[in-house]
């Protein structure tokens, strides 16, 4: 339920009540006051979520309203008393016109916007320089970029041009401040090589186009549902948004200040990606609601700019998924690594010489100019009855895997370290 304080000239606070029992109102109430400049009546209404944008329409015709709307669901109690449980439970979604008023607040002021973007540009930098992982954490907590993401979906949905250009404006400050930041302390820093969690955050799996569109969907949810039926904090949301936007925008900076252009091309095709599946998901869940071209008090929305973004962010989408599958493994060494290590577990478990203990496999961004260098580190046990010399194990295993590998298609050089580990001899009693 929804409270809402409606302020109309004397003698029209009658036509105020009747109204709001049309829209099945409760708990109303009449008072006469004195406004700055008129004597006015104040209508005290609770309506339920879905009937704020139909109420609003018809206050529309009442001459000088004033509508003052409270954002946080409260608990309406009528007679009959046996119907409160009832009544407790009846939570619904919010209505369009609170679902774009939430996500025009949640813009803020651009001094704060600015300011939490450099910090985040400090937070994520310092993460990545000294490869603390929590601190990533505390880099998406901070990072503002859920808010334009958002708003981004919202014009996408209501066909508004003018709102669509700020917010993505306003997304793309965000990262160059961000992407900046993080840069300016590189090269201050004198960093030289990239840093072990900048190679390990860089690398993109072949299923990261997944991050975003549940980050979109639960983005768009957040701002549908109602405070009582949410069981996910705006802040949860908001990270989820920006968990694959800070680390990537710090690794943009930091990459192009040590010359690693690799990792900035990697990371800036996160930053795009992310965007387009936001957009994709949380528009047409904001369309499921109900959030379209037209609405109460908003007419600047434009019916067919809704088919034409969602077309341009769907063909955006599809060029960043081409590219990253036309030339393995550059954007998909995060799975292929997960692969490799499979495929090694199966060649050693086939093997009559040893068994298993260990696969390590990751790819290394070591500056060797054509190949792709794959690296494993198998660790293995001779069989029991085996006598063929450790030497002769390593050897065998060594060709298998890098030959299977190989064969298995992928676009790699397989660099293979297998050591063959001893059981402790019983000894004799």
């Amino acid at each position: 339920m929804r409270q809402l304080i409606v302020q109309v000239p004397r003698g029209n606070g009658k036509q105020v009540l009747e109204i709001a029992k049309s829209v099945n109102g409760v708990n109303l109430a009449q008072f006469e006051a004195k406004g700055s400049e008129e004597l006015t009546d104040l209508v005290l209404v609770h309506v339920s979520n879905r009937q704020v944008e139909q109420l609003f329409a018809k206050l529309e015709n009442l001459p000088n309203v004033h509508i003052t709307l409270l954002p946080s669901g409260v608990i309406t109690l009528h007679p009959p008393g046996e119907e409160a449980p009832q009544q407790v439970k009846n939570v619904e979604e919010r209505s369009p016109i609170e679902i774009f008023l939430s996500g025009l607040q949640s813009v803020g002021s651009w001094q704060g916007f600015l300011g939490y973007a450099i910090v985040a540009g400090f937070v994520v930098w310092i993460g990545l320089y000294t490869n603390t992982s929590y601190l990533l954490v505390a880099a998406m907590l901070i990072a503002p970029f859920a808010g334009p993401a958002m708003n981004v979906a919202i014009a996408t949905a209501r066909g508004d041009r003018k709102l669509l250009g700020r917010s993505v404006f306003r997304y793309f400050v965000a990262l160059v401040v961000t992407i900046a930041v993080a840069g300016i302390l590189s090269l201050i820093m004198r960093q030289d090589i990239a840093t072990s969690l900048m190679i390990d955050r860089s690398q993109v799996s072949s299923v990261a186009v997944l991050l975003p569109l549940a980050a979109g969907a639960a983005g768009s949810l957040n701002l549908v549902q109602s405070n009582r039926s949410s069981l996910v904090s705006g802040a949860a949301t908001g990270m989820l948004v920006a968990a694959s936007l800070a680390p990537p925008a710090g690794i943009v900076g930091m990459a192009s200040a040590i010359g690693r252009w690799d990792l900035a091309t990697d990371a800036l095709f996160l930053l795009f990606l992310q965007l387009a599946g936001i957009n994709l998901t949380a528009a047409l869940l904001f369309r499921l609601f109900g959030v379209s071209a037209k609405g109460v008090r908003y007419t600047r929305g434009k019916p067919g700019i809704f088919p034409v973004a969602l077309v341009f962010t769907v063909i955006l989408l599809a060029a960043l998924l081409t590219w990253q599958f036309v030339n393995p493994p550059n954007l998909q060494r995060s799975s292929l690594a997960q692969r490799a290590n499979a495929e090694i577990q199966k060649v050693v478990n086939q093997n009559p010489l040893a068994e298993l203990v260990e696969a390590n496999v990751r790819f290394t961004r070591a500056n060797i100019k054509g190949q792709n260098t794959l690296l494993g580190i198998v660790y293995v046990q001779r069989r029991a009855g085996v006598s063929v010399s450790s030497e002769e194990i390593r050897s065998r295993l060594t060709q298998a895997i890098q030959t299977h590998l190989l064969q298995q298609g992928f676009n790699v050089t397989p660099l293979v370290d297998v050591s063959v580990l001893e059981a402790p001899r019983q000894s004799d009693k």
